[in-house]
């Protein structure tokens, strides 16, 4: 990481060593072993050990990121409260956690605990001030047109998916599925952006990064890894550039007063505007709307009429000579169109 240049990246995603803890092997109830996590890599001597290591990678990853670039990072209870508290003592701006439930978990063979069932990672911007990428209605849309939730159900990396060694068994003990990173990479990128990975294994990241037309950087130091990630990564195929426009944002859309939507004459100085509840409001030359004694903007009106500290008033007037009709947001849907075509 030391090695790479200041600001080279859009996003970092990191699954680091979660530093397990773990005391001697574990057996199911027919005394056969557990394929655990008992790798060299995932081994410190303290908590304090662990805290340099966390603190060290994180200000490399902020010196990496961009301006307005995030990060990722994934974790369990082992480690993710200690990693949270880095993040935030190294200026990080801390947006989401995730919890990654996981449809299939391996069970608490001993009975001593509640099943872990569950993963959490932290979505954080560089800064407070960073303007970081979050695709909210691509999101949206992925989840069938409801709100993406902070909760997350997928499957552990199984199957085909799991890479294997020579003799057929797991090749990394801590694989993720690439359907978590599909998530993570569309939700927080945009095609052409940088990921850096700085724990790569066996290149998760880079297979998502690359289905999605993103360039990535990985870091691995595991030869045995790095050949498998790269020998993955040579097998995928990019999508094309129309297969990678996602739902836009409304934010991300040109912005049109509604001022100009009474100059292009969709709606007259004069008209009335009707709110749900039944308040009327008069249209004004210069797009402000009259309530009562009362002028402003349709937001500031609208407001006014649902006794509300705030409202959006491009979805909450109409028209009242269409009573059956859509709120004016049609009107500006419809220059945006006009722009656009313009446009090309």
């Amino acid at each position: 990481m030391r090695a790479l240049p200041d600001g080279c990246a859009d996003l970092v995603f990191a699954d680091p060593p979660y530093n397990m803890q773990l005391g001697g092997s574990l057996t199911r109830p027919d005394q056969s072993r557990v394929d655990g996590v008992d790798d060299a890599w995932d081994k410190f001597d303290d908590f304090a050990s662990y805290d340099l290591f966390t603190r060290a990678w994180l200000a490399q990853a902020r010196r990496l990121l961009k301006p307005n670039g995030a990060i990722w990072v994934i974790g369990a209870y082992h480690n993710i409260f200690r990693v949270g508290a880095a993040l935030q003592d190294a200026g990080f701006w801390i947006l989401n956690d995730i919890v990654w439930r996981k449809t299939n978990p391996m069970p608490n063979f001993k009975g001593t605990r509640f099943t872990n069932a569950h993963e959490t990672l932290i979505w954080a911007a560089r800064s407070k001030a960073s303007k970081y990428t979050f695709h909210y209605n691509a999101l949206k849309m992925l989840n069938d047109d409801l709100q993406m939730r902070s909760d997350w159900t997928l499957p552990l990396c199984t199957g085909g998916e799991r890479l294997k060694d020579a003799q057929g068994r797991k090749l990394h003990s801590t694989q993720k599925p690439e359907a978590l990173l599909h998530r993570v990479v569309l939700a927080t990128t945009k095609p052409g952006e940088v990921i850096l990975d700085p724990f790569f294994g066996t290149g998760t990241t880079g297979a998502a990064a690359k289905r999605l037309g993103r360039h990535f950087i990985g870091i691995e130091r595991d030869a045995e890894y790095g050949a498998a990630a790269r020998a993955r990564l040579k097998k995928i195929i990019p999508a094309g550039a129309e297969d990678l426009k996602v739902t836009r944002s409304q934010k991300d859309e040109p912005r049109v007063p509604f001022g100009q939507i009474v100059e292009a004459g969709f709606i007259k100085p004069g008209d009335i505007l009707v709110s749900p509840n039944g308040k009327k409001a008069r249209v004004r030359a210069d797009g402000s709307l009259a309530l009562g004694d009362i002028t402003g903007s349709i937001h500031r009106m609208g407001a006014v009429a649902a006794d509300a500290p705030a409202c959006n008033g491009w979805t909450f007037w109409r028209l009242a000579s269409q009573p059956d009709g859509h709120n004016i947001d049609l009107f500006r849907r419809e220059v945006r169109r006009q722009m656009a075509t313009a446009a090309h």
